[in-house]
């Protein structure tokens, strides 16, 4: 289990209600004090105060819509000078659920902002300010749509590809530093987002939607494990270890002087 000194503070973004919600509580439970940020106020305030009555650590809140510049840059601007923070959990997204073809770009858009750019600068900041001190926990929510685009729209499973990919690549960087960095990939899980997306989650069969309680459970399980990426869903991890293996394998052959030879040009 992560080991947190006294007044550790976990930042949780998309935190007032489903994944982050639930990582809020579970945190709180292991002794975190909390910064809860999203852009709802009231249900942050609300989740705030139970959280206090229940668990009685310290619960802040931090209301920012992360797909404005301005308020992205706040919270990476606290996460760089607050000492008190030693874990990020990088939650908050949102999808399209549409085809691309005639998806609205702005949507788009937007959600590219939202879970790539986000994402991006706040985990630099964090991952500045902790290797700095030689320590923290970074948690990046991605997607088992990273792992198959053909499923759901492209452009979201891209954006998810990405957190995943950024991720493997922090914690190639910051595990020698002693930050620790996850990935973690729920398939579908019960939360607000699908309404968001226009999904209805009720038309997918019940035996692959996993409460969101459950989820996170086994992403900080996952965690404890010491794992890079969790696959909440995934029965056997050697299935991961092996998709991952042979992807390395392909790095030796992916850049050669020469093409491969079924490219060479023929002459009649």
């Amino acid at each position: 289990m992560i080991k947190q000194q006294k007044h550790d503070t976990a930042l949780i973004t998309g935190a007032s209600t489903g994944i982050g919600a639930s990582y809020a509580l579970r945190l709180a439970q292991r002794g975190f004090d909390l910064l809860l940020v999203a852009r709802d106020q009231a249900r942050l305030d609300d989740l705030a105060g139970r959280l206090r009555a229940d668990t009685g650590v310290s619960v802040e809140t931090l209301r920012a819509d992360l797909t404005v510049a301005a308020d992205v840059a706040r919270v990476a601007q606290r996460l760089s000078t607050d000492p008190t923070i030693s874990m990020l959990v990088n939650n908050a997204g949102v999808a399209v659920s549409t085809p691309l073809l005639g998806a609205d770009p702005q949507a788009l858009e937007n959600m590219i902002s939202l879970n790539v750019v986000a994402v991006t600068r706040l985990a630099v900041a964090a991952a500045g300010a902790f290797a700095a001190r030689e320590r923290g926990t970074l948690i990046n929510v991605a997607s088992v749509l990273a792992l198959a685009p053909e499923l759901f729209n492209g452009a979201y499973s891209g954006t998810k590809a990405y957190v995943l990919n950024f991720t493997q690549a922090l914690q190639q960087e910051l595990g020698p530093r002693g930050v620790r960095v996850q990935a973690v990939l729920p398939g579908a899980t019960r939360t607000e987002l699908w309404a968001r997306a226009g999904f209805d989650i009720g038309n997918l069969p019940s035996e692959i939607v996993m409460d969101v309680d459950e989820m996170v459970d086994a992403a900080l399980a996952g965690l404890d494990l010491g794992e890079t990426v969790t696959i909440p869903s995934l029965p056997d991890v050697a299935d991961w270890d092996a998709a991952n293996s042979a992807r390395l394998a392909l790095a030796p052959r992916l850049s050669l002087q020469h093409a491969a030879s079924r490219y060479a040009r023929t002459t009649s």
